[in-house]
């Protein structure tokens, strides 16, 4: 079990850009989401870095396999993973536990090249 991070403490301008960023990746909008988030990283500091670094590399994975480059897309979810594995199943306000689970089908599917490129049916960051 991954020791306890705290969480990430954002002022209300990074809230509202997270919030863009999530509502970016839901419609589809990779690039336009890893940009979003990048702008609010670069700015954070402490041990939620990684986290937000993580769902920068997810975005961008999935935006390499919307352009047909699973490769790509299957080096940046791989490091992802490995990056989000060391929070805890619950982290500001995501279920990362169903969201790694979600994300090792897709390196799965990616590995096996049995994912759709365009991907029919990416997955949806549920933040509460």
């Amino acid at each position: 079990m991954p020791e306890p991070r705290p969480e990430p403490v954002l002022t209300e301008e990074e809230a509202r850009a997270f919030r863009e960023g999530v509502a970016q990746f839901n419609a589809g909008s990779f690039f336009e989401c890893h940009d979003t988030l990048e702008d609010l990283w670069s700015g954070v500091r402490g041990p939620s870095r990684d986290f937000f670094q993580g769902l920068i590399q997810v975005a961008v994975a999935f935006h390499h396999l919307a352009g047909g480059n699973p490769a790509g897309a299957e080096s940046l979810l791989g490091r992802a993973l490995k990056r989000l594995e060391g929070y805890p199943e619950r982290y500001f306000g995501f279920d990362l536990a169903a969201h790694r689970r979600e994300l090792g089908g897709w390196l799965e599917r990616i590995q096996a090249g049995t994912a759709a490129t365009p991907p029919d049916d990416p997955p949806r960051w549920r933040f509460e």
